[in-house]
């Protein structure tokens, strides 16, 4: 899509107003073109589902390995919250796949330092949503990319 307009030939330039304009109007052009609003959408239904099963397994793990870190005096507080994302990330992935939430298993976060531990998880755990989402069809993509942001900053929030 290009967008045009008078050439000015003067030395001042576009206007803000213009450059603004112009930016708005081309993302705007790229959403609409990303949504399938012009038929190159994909169907929800079907492929995909075994890029995603992982993350799910993983999310569910996670949840688990955290409980299991909050169990440990002074941590709860800490560690409930994002535990609890976990927990959501397995329930919107599981629906997006058309199963039921796994049963969580038994958690094995490295030994030592458990904040350290669970650091390193959610940085495996970050990696692997970010190929699934480059690999994600465009339907599936925003969860999994979201989810890979999300555990991002559960790294950062365990230094």
């Amino acid at each position: 899509m290009v967008f045009t307009g008078a050439v000015r030939m003067n030395h001042e330039g576009p206007t803000r107003r213009r450059v603004l304009g112009l930016t708005a109007a081309g993302l705007g052009g790229a959403a609409l073109s990303g949504c399938g609003l012009f038929g190159d959408d994909e169907k929800s239904s079907g492929g995909g589902d075994e890029a995603v099963q992982p993350l799910l397994t993983e999310a569910v793990a996670l949840a688990g390995a955290y409980d299991k870190a909050a169990a440990q005096p002074g941590l709860a507080a800490r560690l409930k919250p994002l535990a609890d994302d976990h927990r959501a990330h397995a329930s919107a992935l599981a629906k997006l796949i058309g199963r039921s939430v796994p049963a969580a298993a038994p958690a094995a976060v490295g030994s030592g330092d458990v904040l350290a531990g669970l650091r390193t998880a959610e940085q495996t755990a970050q990696r692997n949503a970010v190929t699934a989402c480059k690999q994600a069809t465009a339907d599936r993509a925003a969860l999994i990319g979201s989810i890979a942001a999300c555990r991002a900053t559960h790294a950062e929030a365990l230094r």
